[in-house]
């Protein structure tokens, strides 16, 4: 019998109403684990090259890992991917929460959807069962309504959900998917991808607890155990939330303020997560079976009301939506995120595509006659919370904005694309590159677009400690580096550290608990039975990296695409640099080669070798780059 899985991937396809159970064993499992693999097997297996991201032909792919469903801190995780609408390239990002884990018990261990339906429609799963059921009276809910009228119309208060809102109906490109209301897989825009195909989400039951059967259920209480003993290491976490590191970074100057013109906010004091903490901060939340309970629960009741129900924010969404634009309103920055997960976007593109605006309309590239007589303006709070009701709805100015930064600036015109932060179409993230440099170079090669999760924060290697020691699990020579400057050794910490993350997203596991990479393959190796290692699992990390990057070179995403904006290679434009440094173009692009080295990709474009896909057992994948680029 199978251990940590059920064996089960369950099809769906919209179009002709029809539900399949694939099964599958170990051999398939321990090479792809789940989430992010998974995601990439499924988008090379079963998306032909040049599909329209919101087209019949792509698919989303929701999957959790073998870890999933465990009674551990950190699993309560799973991840969605599809075709990006955002990019155009491979789509994936995680949420947390309570229904990964649901979703594992209930039976199975990923869906797969496809098609499009006739008529807005959801799925509904209950102990291995699954049917599809009318959404009309869901079509146009948030969130939340919709997880209540679920929840009613099933008679289970006990439901976990996985939906959209109605900007993923409206087909934003960065529209998200929302768990459990407050928990979002935001990146990338497969939400728009659902909304696409009239997929309003999955409501998930499993009545009975304890049903992922475990090979050694005393080893994973062993490792539950010690993380419940050294709760300690993520005090700050369950204190102030990822928030807590916010002031800290506008000192260093690494704070993006004003669209990364500045690195250094004056507000900062007023939207840092004590501030959240001492002012509207009501409970703290958590994920399926995790003791640390940093997810931040705010309520308002004036002058705007913020409901608590919807969670609260995190590091990013206060960067993006608060200093990226000027805004130093805690409130109405809780509102902001509140309307973010009740509407389903994701806060970081959402943030940054309003922040480029804000920079047009500050040059004079955008006027009141292009904005339906906004005047845009840094720090404007209400002005922030109106411009994403009109995005989500695409009313007048908002329907620009909802096609990304990068769209938007090419249908403007006018040098618009200047001040457009992203990588291959995908907004930056809240960190800037200025005073990490190896932070550009992984943005610059991450498979979706900038990223800041699968990638190196330089910052946290400057002196011995518990991250130096995470990447001597495989190279046990690294010694301590500088924040500035791109070397070989740099380099391979960045290869270690992001493929490393890659396999955390397969697992799928919260990035953010100190489990050694040798506490992982126990923990692994007790909820599967298999005798993995620490070596194995990163494998699994640079496989679903390699995946990834293929589903990118099919698309013609080449070394071309793997671009930093000019931004970041000259001085701040506003403020002082502080502990900022612009980066090196030469530099840079030397990074880059050094890492599709490390990779085994090919120097020149880019693009997994034959050789490399070879070794890691996705011959197949060889294969299928070949027959594309012969139909170019």
């Amino acid at each position: 019998m199978p251990y940590g899985y059920n064996g089960k991937i369950l099809h769906v396809d919209l179009t002709r109403r029809r539900l399949e159970v694939e099964e599958r064993g170990d051999a398939f499992f321990r090479r792809y684990f789940g989430g992010r693999a998974l995601v990439a097997y499924y988008l090379l297996r079963e998306v032909p090259a040049g599909a329209d991201p919101l087209g019949p032909d792509n698919v989303v792919v929701f999957a959790p890992g073998v870890i999933t469903g465990s009674p551990v801190s950190g699993q309560g995780r799973n991840g969605v991917g599809a075709r990006s609408p955002l990019t155009g390239g491979f789509g994936n990002a995680e949420g947390g929460g309570f229904w990964g884990s649901e979703l594992k018990r209930a039976g199975f261990d990923a869906i797969v959807v496809k098609g499009v339906a006739d008529r807005p429609t959801y799925l509904w799963i209950r102990d291995g069962r699954a049917e599809l059921r009318d959404a009309g009276h869901l079509w146009g809910r948030t969130t939340g309504e919709a997880e209540d009228l679920i929840r009613e119309e099933l008679g289970d208060r006990g439901i976990r959900t996985c939906l959209i809102g109605p900007a993923g109906e409206n087909l934003v490109r960065y529209a998200a998917v929302v768990n459990d209301r407050s928990h979002f897989a935001g990146r990338t825009g497969v939400g728009a991808v659902m909304g696409a195909k009239r997929f309003k989400g999955i409501a998930t039951r499993a009545s009975r607890l304890g049903l992922v059967e475990l090979y050694d259920p005393a080893g994973v209480k062993a490792v539950a155990t010690w993380m419940a003993q050294h709760l300690d290491l993520v005090a700050g976490l369950h204190d102030t939330g990822t928030a807590g590191g916010l002031k800290a970074l506008s000192m260093a100057g690494g704070l993006p303020t004003f669209n990364f013109q500045a690195g250094h906010f004056d507000g900062d004091d007023m939207i840092t997560g004590t501030a959240m903490r001492d002012a509207i901060l009501v409970r703290r939340d958590t994920c399926a079976a995790c003791a640390v309970r940093c997810k931040r629960v705010v309520e308002v009741k004036e002058p705007l009301r913020v409901d608590p129900a919807y969670g609260g924010p995190e590091y990013e969404s206060l960067a993006a939506m608060g200093s990226t634009n000027g805004v130093d309103d805690l409130v109405a920055l809780a509102k902001a995120n509140e309307l973010c997960a009740a509407y389903g976007l994701d806060t970081i593109s959402a943030g940054a595509t309003i922040g480029w605006a804000m920079e047009c309309f500050e040059r004079g590239i955008l006027a009141p006659d292009d904005t339906g007589g906004l005047e845009l303006r840094w720090g404007d709070g209400r002005l922030l919370l109106k411009l994403l009701e009109m995005l989500t709805y695409r009313e007048g100015f908002g329907d620009l904005l909802a096609e990304g930064a990068l769209r938007a600036a090419r249908k403007v015109g006018r040098g618009a694309e200047e001040y457009v932060m992203h990588v291959k179409g995908q907004e930056l993230p809240m960190h800037e590159p200025r005073i990490k440099h190896a932070l550009g170079v992984g943005y610059s090669v991450s498979p979706t677009g900038a990223d800041h999760m699968h990638n190196l924060h330089d910052t946290i290697y400057l002196k011995p400690g518990r991250s130096l020691d995470y990447l001597r699990a495989w190279k046990p020579d690294l010694e301590p580096i500088q924040a500035h400057g791109i070397t070989e050794d740099k380099v391979h910490m960045l290869y270690l550290w992001s493929n490393w993350r890659h396999f955390l997203d397969s697992a799928v596991m919260c990035h953010f608990l100190p489990y050694t990479p040798q506490q992982m393959a126990e923990l692994t190796n007790s909820c599967t039975g298999w005798d993995t290692d620490v070596w194995e699992l990163l494998q699994v990390g640079e496989r679903a990296a390699t995946l990834a990057r293929a589903v990118n070179a099919r698309e013609g995403y080449a070394a071309g695409s793997d671009t930093l904006p000019r931004r970041f290679f000259g001085p701040f434009q506003r403020g002082e640099a502080r502990r900022a440094v612009p980066m090196s173009p030469e530099e840079w692009e030397r990074g880059k080669r050094l890492y599709y080295a490390m990779m085994g990709w090919d120097p020149a474009t880019g693009v997994p070798t034959r050789r490399r896909l070879r070794e890691l057992g996705e011959a197949w994948v060889a294969e299928l780059l070949e027959t594309a680029a012969a139909t170019d």
